[in-house]
């Protein structure tokens, strides 16, 4: 990732996928509560559509999506293409190859049970069950080339690859894989993201006896095909956006065992953990 790649990813479609609130819209801009104020009322965060560049009224900052991910995760510019070099948020393609690319580097300190208030508090604040988070994922300490430790809540993928998240990081430290979870089931339940994962969990305050698969980005869907052609049983908990409409598409026009498309039991939410969090 480099800071032209970085500009073609769409603003708009990366706020979504973060989870922010979209205030209202029209044919030139898409206004957002502002990620950048807490509990905010009235939507004050600007994106330009055809330009792809934001002004938040509420604090004066205004710019890319570089500029933006620097803000709310308060890094360099370096760890801010870390971060967007996540396929989750490759919503557009370069058009150039891009050779030779040496990204900025990392280091993962240690890896432990789940432990730290912060974590647990933002899991409790998304409604998720801590137990069951506890049991699939870990505490990660980590660093970027300017050498500050971080902390964050990571699952594990097939590959050994860390999936981490917490209040202002969204990313994968090693190799973006698939992660699975086998409990030696016929039917498989199909996630995106393990916040989804564990909202489905919550949601149901058991662990089905039912097989696993998040997918930890959409752009694996494919790989996925290999892993679900003997169960008798598909249920997909996709997001209800474009990238969650082509996953779950793919999966119906390829799969060939029986697909059962979960959504519209949250259709008017972006997502299950959004579902779990506005239940009473």
């Amino acid at each position: 990732m480099n800071c032209k790649k970085a500009k073609l990813i769409d603003l708009v479609s990366y706020l979504k996928k973060q989870g922010f609130r979209i205030g209202k819209t029209n044919t030139k801009e898409v206004w957002f509560y502002s990620p950048f104020i807490d509990n905010e009322r009235t939507p004050s965060f600007k994106i330009n559509i055809s330009k792809n560049v934001f002004f938040c009224h509420s604090s004066g900052i205004g710019g890319t999506i570089i500029d933006f991910v620097m803000k709310y995760n308060n890094c360099s510019i370096k760890e801010a293409l870390i971060i967007l070099s996540d396929d989750t948020f490759s919503f557009h393609q370069q058009k150039e190859e891009i050779k030779d690319e040496v990204l900025p580097t990392y280091s993962i300190h240690k890896v432990t049970e789940l432990t730290n208030q912060r974590l647990l508090e933002y899991l409790s604040n998304r409604k998720i069950n801590l137990q069951f988070a506890k049991r699939f994922c870990f505490q990660v300490h980590y660093s970027f080339s300017n050498g500050k430790e971080n902390y964050g809540i990571g699952l594990m993928n097939d590959v050994g690859g860390l999936e981490i998240r917490n209040k202002f990081f969204k990313g994968c430290l090693g190799k973006k894989e698939i992660t699975t979870i086998n409990n030696n089931s016929d039917v498989v339940s199909i996630f995106e993201s393990w916040s989804d994962f564990l909202s489905y969990l919550t949601l149901k305050n058991e662990i089905p006896k039912e097989n696993f698969i998040i997918l930890n980005s959409t752009s694996l869907v494919k790989k996925a095909i290999d892993l679900i052609d003997n169960y008798d049983v598909i249920k997909l908990f996709f997001d209800n956006d474009e990238s969650g409409n082509e996953a779950t598409d793919f999966l119906i026009k390829n799969a060939a065992s029986k697909i059962i498309d979960n959504r519209i039991h949250y259709k008017n939410y972006n997502d299950l953990n959004e579902f779990l969090f506005k239940q009473n």
